[in-house]
């Protein structure tokens, strides 16, 4: 392999190492504007775009988490979208702009190691956001405590009750 090229494989594992998610678009019949807006768009949830030839990033996956997705699915003009904190902020950003711009189209995914098909990311995109998903979680956490206090409450409530009639009983 000619230097230029390991040095772009290189590059594309450095992109793709540290994030534990990646999608691959169908970008094709978009035109610069628009692209250029996704990326904006990308840019302002913390994540990345980027055009890469299909063998260098067939070669640059088999050595990450994401080796699955080289198995197939890496034909036609792709671009890579990666990072960002939350893989759901990124599924529905490309969701969205998918549906605004038809040429669009998210091919698969990787979360965490494991490859997500076109429907998977589509789900994905379907979650509440991860403040959402926290704030659900502590309520759960709550609530034991929030009914044990109430119920404490109840029965210091009822002592009151019955002192306060048994006061009124002897006035």
């Amino acid at each position: 392999m000619r230097p230029e090229k390991a040095q772009l494989v290189e590059d594309i594992g450095k992109l793709v190492e540290p994030t534990s998610h990646l999608f691959l678009i169908n970008y094709k019949g978009l035109k610069v504007a628009e692209f250029n807006e996704l990326r904006a768009g990308l840019a302002d949830i913390g994540a990345e775009c980027h055009v890469v030839p299909n063998r260098l990033l067939k070669i640059a996956l088999a050595e990450t988490e994401f080796a699955a997705l080289s198995d197939g699915g890496i034909t036609g003009d792709n671009a890579i979208v990666v990072g960002g904190d939350d893989p759901v902020a990124v599924a529905k950003l490309l969701r969205t702009f998918a549906k605004e711009h038809n040429p669009l189209s998210v091919k698969q995914g990787g979360l965490n190691g494991k490859v997500l098909q076109e429907n998977d990311v589509s789900d994905l995109a379907e979650l509440p956001s991860r403040e959402v998903l926290l704030a659900q979680l502590l309520g759960v956490l709550q609530a034991p405590s929030r009914n044990v206090v109430g119920v404490l409450n109840q029965k210091v409530a009822s002592i009151c009750y019955v002192l306060q009639a048994y006061l009124d009983t002897k006035k």
